[in-house]
Formats: C-alpha cells, sequence, structure tokens
C-alpha cells in the first residue's frame, strides 16, 4: 500500500511535518517515510488529496473491553472486588473484541489502548495493551501484561468499607500494597537466586500472586497507580521508591497543584484525565480541564486518557481538545495521544509515530483533529484499511 500527497504529521523525536510526503507499507508494517517516490503500478495507492496524516491514536488507560456496552453485572468484568489483592489477574482474560466500543474506538482513529482491571482493589491486577482491531485478543495483543494496576484513595476505600472489610482506611490499602510487593520481592529474590545457581539453592514453590510482580522487579513493566489526591501521589511515590520500582501516575487529579515536587521525582509520565466528566466524588474536587496543560508545560511527560467508559473512548481527541481549550499547547496535545503515552507504556518501538519500522497504523483526517467538527476520513489498522468515510 501506498499513501501519497499527504501531510504527515510524524509525532517523532524530530517532530517532523511532510508536506506532500508519501508513505509505503509491506506486510502491515511501515517501509518509507518521506518525499514521494514513483508509484508501483501494482501497488495499492492512497491519494491523501493533501490531507493531514497522523499515527493511529493511543489511550493509555481504558478498560475497554472489560466493561461491557450497554450491560450491567452480565458485562462487569473489570473488578473482582472478592479480594483486594489480585495481581495474577490478567486483562486479556476478560476483554471482549466484539463489544461495541471497538467499533466506535477504530472509527475515531483510536488504534491502541491499554486496557485493565477497575480501581476496587488496591492490587488489581495486569494491564494490556491491544489493537482496537481484531475478533480474537490473542491476536490484538501489543504487550501483556503492560502494568500492573494498583488503586489508592476512594475507590477501594468504599469498596471494602461496603462489605465490611480491610481495607477502610488509606493506610490500610497502602499497607496491603506493601504487604503484597514485599511477598513478591521475597520470591523474586529466592527465583534470581534459584537460576543463578541451582545447586545451592531451591526453587522456590509457586505462588501464583507472587509470580505476576516478576516482570514489575525486573523492571520489563511499570505499576500504575490510581490516584487523585495529591497524598494519595505521593503515597504512590513512596511506594515505588521504597521497592524501586518503574511507576506511572494516572489520572493524578491534583498534581497539578504540586508540580514542583513531582519534578523532583522520577515517575515514567502521567497518564492525565478524564476532563469530560462531572465531580462524582470528593477526590474530583480540584478537577481541572487545564491539569494535563500545566503537567506537560513543565517537562513532565504527559499522556490524555478518557478512563473508558468514564469518558466514552471516540471522544479521545474532545478531550485533547479540551485541553489545549485550556491551555495546553497543540502539538503536546497531539503527542499526548499518540508518541507520548508511547513511550509512558513500553510501546513506542511499535505505535505512536509515523517511523519507518514501525506498525502501520494511520489515521487520515479531513482536517485538524482538535477541531470538533472535523472527523477520519480513513483509518488503516495493520496496514489495512480498517475504516473508510470517503
Amino acid at each position: 500500500m501506498i499513501i501519497k500527497n499527504a501531510e504527515i504529521y510524524t509525532c517523532d523525536d524530530e517532530h517532523s511535518i511532510i508536506k506532500n510526503g508519501c508513505i509505503r507499507i509491506s506486510e502491515g508494517i511501515i517501509t518509507y517515510v518521506g518525499a514521494m517516490k514513483n508509484d508501483e503500478e501494482d501497488d495499492e495507492v492512497i491519494d491523501a488529496q493533501g490531507r493531514p496524516v497522523y499515527p493511529g491514536f493511543i489511550d493509555a488507560h481504558t478498560h475497554l473491553g472489560m466493561f461491557g456496552d450497554s450491560l450491567t453485572f452480565e458485562g462487569d468484568d473489570g473488578n473482582e472486588d472478592t479480594d483486594p489483592v489480585m495481581p495474577q489477574l490478567r486483562a486479556i482474560d476478560a476483554v471482549n473484541p466484539l463489544d461495541g466500543y471497538f467499533d466506535e474506538a477504530l472509527s475515531a482513529g483510536v488504534t491502541t489502548v491499554l486496557t485493565g482491571p477497575g480501581s476496587a482493589d488496591p492490587v488489581a491486577g495486569q494491564i494490556a495493551a491491544i489493537k482496537t482491531f481484531g475478533r480474537r485478543v490473542d491476536k490484538m495483543i501489543v504487550k501483556a501484561p503492560a502494568g500492573i494496576k494498583f488503586a489508592l484513595g476512594e475507590n477501594p476505600k468504599s469498596t471494602y468499607n461496603d462489605k465490611e472489610q480491610t481495607p477502610v482506611t488509606r493506610m490500610a490499602t497502602a499497607a496491603l500494597i506493601r504487604e503484597a510487593l514485599i511477598k513478591g520481592r521475597k520470591y523474586f529474590i529466592d527465583r534470581q537466586n534459584y537460576e543463578n545457581d541451582k545447586e545451592n539453592y531451591d526453587e522456590p514453590e509457586y505462588d501464583m500472586k507472587a509470580d505476576a510482580f516478576l516482570p514489575l522487579f525486573r523492571k520489563e513493566i511499570p505499576a500504575h497507580f490510581h490516584v487523585h489526591r495529591a497524598d494519595d501521589i505521593f503515597t504512590a511515590i513512596r511506594i515505588a521508591k521504597e521497592f524501586d520500582i518503574p511507576y506511572v501516575l494516572v489520572h493524578a487529579t491534583e498534581g497539578y497543584m504540586v508540580v514542583d515536587e513531582l519534578l523532583e521525582e522520577n515517575a515514567l509520565g502521567v497518564l492525565s484525565g478524564p476532563v469530560l466528566t462531572d465531580r462524582s466524588k470528593p477526590e474530583l474536587s480540584h478537577q481541572s480541564p487545564a491539569a494535563a496543560g500545566i503537567l506537560a508545560k513543565s517537562g513532565i511527560p504527559t499522556a490524555i486518557i478518557t478512563d473508558h467508559p468514564e469518558t466514552p473512548i471516540q471522544y479521545l481527541l474532545l478531550c485533547a481538545a479540551v485541553s489545549v481549550r485550556s491551555g495546553m499547547d497543540r502539538q503536546q496535545a497531539i503527542r499526548a495521544v499518540t508518541c507520548t503515552p508511547a513511550k509512558i507504556c513500553g510501546i513506542a518501538d511499535r505505535v505512536g509515530s509515523i517511523e519507518k519500522g514501525k506498525d502501520a497504523d494511520l489515521v487520515i483526517y479531513d482536517g485538524d483533529p482538535l477541531d470538533i467538527t472535523k472527523k477520519p476520513v480513513m483509518v488503516i489498522a495493520g496496514g489495512k484499511i480498517a475504516k473508510s468515510f470517503i
């Protein structure tokens, strides 16, 4: 496939915009990005007619496919709130790729998401990075696990208060997370010792919960901490530093109020949002559409998220537009739904920019994607036309 006559927004490290450019695709992979070349007659040629082309958009925090469209309990597979510590849960075992929202995501140009458990449990389970096109989740995986979900603050408190079960305080929530990580770290060390010296160390007895933490302690994936209040943000940082694990701050609603403190730390980034919601609970009292812009402008890697279904996933670009209206730099907003979440989430080797060797997930727009009146005219996913509105 060849896309010609395109205004290409590469979203790469060079922030390149290629006028009258060309993209070549072979077997689902981008093989060339640059100036126009002579087209082979046997290739499928798409004439962008000067329209802008962007990388497929990325929503770095959703529960897509885990809370069913138009369903209640029957389609609610996002919170296993029968045990507050469940690191062994895998998002891929709950995702329903035939859920109607996958089609709406793809129609909006959102081609990759991170989806995972909700925030009812202090240790909620494993997050997966998946494509939004396909019928079988095993063939949609970009990276799984892509992180482990932890939750602090009001959600686990209220969930287990209703059950008259621990945790009902922030102290107990943090203590349960620490206890799980202590066990996981010991298991990691014991397994490491055994693998390095099988003559002098016994293989540790298999522990499914502890085993789920191995990629976290190997620094292959980060912890994703659900946090809203500033004090919860710093509890997450405290725990991450205590166990020397990479981490991402999810929501960080009050993060913009403590930017100077966050700049002292080493978070991989902030997944900011959603902004198209009401202040439905006390933790959201300081919610602001300016938050993402303030964080990004300070130099903190910041992605914009919908937290689908809190905000339906097809409104990801609308969330970005609201952030720009509230002061965010336009280029940073585009990057906040392309290359920045890819880098934060450890999937930038495949998605997030238009570069040779990356997956051929592309969106041809009929104008500025941050203009609410504009929409995709074509979505190319895995090197094939997935949606065409021409």
